[in-house]
């Protein structure tokens, strides 16, 4: 009979990773398996924000070790209108914000994984799920393995929750990105991070994140129904692409870096089977990117550290009070935190509505400030509504890596 593990994590990006390392911290023994070898490209504006960038510095991540890494200090936002406007962020006591490529992030967290003493197997895709009454039996990559539960960090459409009959016929995600690397940036590509709320686009935008070496990740994204067909999104780019208020901002010499790519996002949380038995959802598997943004990167990290923390505080044996505590902790934060952000998406969903939500964030510095700390989840979308999660200081935090690696 294989050996029994306590925790299998299918899947090796920032969720499972995230999770992986947690557990391990934890003593819990841990084998995870994905599809792919790594590194490979994972289709993503690259952006990291305060909150991502904590659970990074927390799980040991050394930002020196990333090519490409890029610490952001301005954020750059244009209205209907094309003006931008910068806000900055805070100019010290460490990183708010930044921006990698995904190819070389995923493969540090899963290095940072194996070097904790998780059992990695790549190449290995899921196949097979069967529960028992105190296992879990998987089949991955032709092998058996059997644990106490499984944490599924499989992406949007989850092999794991498939096999299980938790998956949702048609879901398609609730965003789609669409995004492409360009080279020989101008100057505020290769320094500002930039977003416009186009008015064709809206309540979705436009955006250049700059990458080290003068490289910029720029594209776009729009919601499902919002009466954007995403079949037109290969046309709509060359036109994005010559307008002239974003060409201004990439420079005359900005050639594409390869080729582009398109990306669905999953962006709601609570709406689909979060736990199931034995069986934990985390990262997109789990729905979990911002709604009003679409950025998915921290809630993947949280949400992998989160199941891995009730696992641990429960008990590996019981399984069913480690699915109550991550739900509730997750009812308790983020999905109120994603209740707000689809709230807030519907007012940027006219112009009106964007170029009012702007003139206000920057009618004064201390606005522009705290509306850019906002915005890049230094604090959680919700916090005033959930009272429970304040603690001294909250709003005067200092950003991740503050202290020199």
């Amino acid at each position: 009979m294989e050996p029994v593990v306590d925790i299998l994590i299918v899947g090796g990006g920032p969720a499972g990773s995230a999770a992986a390392i947690e557990a391990r911290r934890a003593g819990l023994s841990v084998v995870l398996v994905d599809k792919a070898t790594f590194p490979r490209d994972k289709c993503c504006g690259d952006g990291l924000t305060a909150g991502a960038l904590r659970h990074l510095e927390e799980l040991g991540l050394n930002p020196n070790t990333i090519p490409s890494w890029k610490v952001i200090d301005r954020v750059c936002l244009a209205g209907p209108d094309h003006k931008l406007i910068p806000f900055s962020l805070p100019a010290s006591g460490g990183q708010f914000a930044a921006v990698a490529r995904r190819s070389e992030l995923d493969s540090s967290l899963l290095g940072l994984a194996k070097a904790a003493g998780v059992q990695v197997h790549e190449r290995c895709p899921i196949q097979a799920i069967s529960m028992g009454s105190n296992r879990v039996k998987v089949t991955a990559g032709g092998q058996a393995f059997r644990s106490s539960v499984v944490i599924a960090a499989d992406g949007i459409w989850s092999p794991t929750r498939k096999l299980l009959g938790l998956g949702t016929a048609g879901y398609r995600g609730d965003w789609h990105g669409f995004r492409q690397y360009f080279c020989q940036v101008g100057g505020r590509a290769s320094s500002d991070l930039c977003v416009w709320f186009e008015p064709d686009l809206l309540p979705g935008y436009v955006w250049s994140f700059p990458v080290s070496h003068g490289v910029a990740n720029v594209g776009f994204g729009i919601r499902r129904n919002a009466g954007h067909k995403i079949q037109d999104m290969n046309k709509l780019w060359p036109d994005i692409l010559k307008r002239p208020h974003i060409r201004a901002v990439l420079g005359p010499e900005a050639k594409p870096e390869g080729p582009h790519r398109a990306l669905p996002i999953p962006a709601q949380l609570g709406s689909a089977a979060i736990v199931d038995r034995r069986i934990f959802f985390v990262g997109d598997a789990a729905r979990a990117s911002d709604p009003m943004s679409g950025e998915g990167i921290g809630q993947a990290l949280e949400t992998g550290r989160l199941a891995a923390r009730a696992l641990s505080s429960a008990g590996i044996d019981r399984p069913g009070l480690a699915c109550s505590r991550y739900v509730d902790a997750l009812s308790n934060g983020m999905i109120r935190d994603h209740r707000l952000a689809g709230l807030l998406s519907k007012i940027l969903a006219n112009p009106t509505g964007a170029s009012g939500s702007l003139r206000a964030a920057s009618v004064s510095p201390w606005a522009r400030r705290n509306f850019a700390r906002w915005l890049f989840e230094d604090y959680p979308r919700a916090i005033l509504l959930t009272p429970r999660r304040w603690e001294r200081g909250l709003f005067h935090r200092p950003g991740a890596f503050e202290s020199p690696l």
